[in-house]
């Protein structure tokens, strides 16, 4: 391994190269997704080209919403180039499920949200307000169904 200063960059310069700010990487590097880098004498980080491709990495993980244990996964998985890649396809076919599950959740939020607001569909007293009647308690859909499963009201 040489120290030729030209093989190392600053973690500034890592950043800019791969569109993360620095705080970014000291978190990444907190939480395991990037090694500890080289000190410096002067004891600034350094890295090197593979720091910079697994930050690139990292950051498109991260853009298709995946969390941080299942990018440690794919991190050691790309450890091994020979295995298989179905664990890889269980990982997306399981983060699909999941964000399949949170559209139907945001569906269903989102046409409470309209029944709701069609309650008050003109300016009024704030006495006289449909949506706020609605969110009383009294008439709300996620009230009564809180009271009926668990038999106390939602706080």
């Amino acid at each position: 391994m040489t120290t030729d200063k030209k093989e190392f960059i600053r973690i500034g310069e890592l950043a800019n190269m791969v569109g993360v700010q620095v705080v970014t990487i000291r978190y990444y590097e907190k939480e395991g997704l990037l090694e500890k880098p080289v000190r410096s004498p002067n004891g600034y980080r350094t890295y090197r080209r593979a720091d910079v491709d697994r930050l690139r990495f990292v950051r498109h993980c991260r853009e298709h919403g995946m969390p941080i244990e299942d990018i440690k996964f794919l991190l050691k998985l790309r450890e091994a180039p020979e295995r298989d890649c179905l664990e890889v396809n269980t990982l997306v076919d399981d983060l699909i499920k999941k964000l399949e599950e949170q559209l139907t959740s945001l569906q269903s939020l989102k046409s409470r949200l309209v029944e709701l607001r069609g309650k008050c569909p003109h300016s009024t007293s704030i006495a006289d307000c449909g949506i706020l009647k609605g969110l009383d308690g009294s008439t709300c859909r996620a009230f009564k169904t809180s009271e009926n499963q668990a038999g106390a009201p939602e706080r």
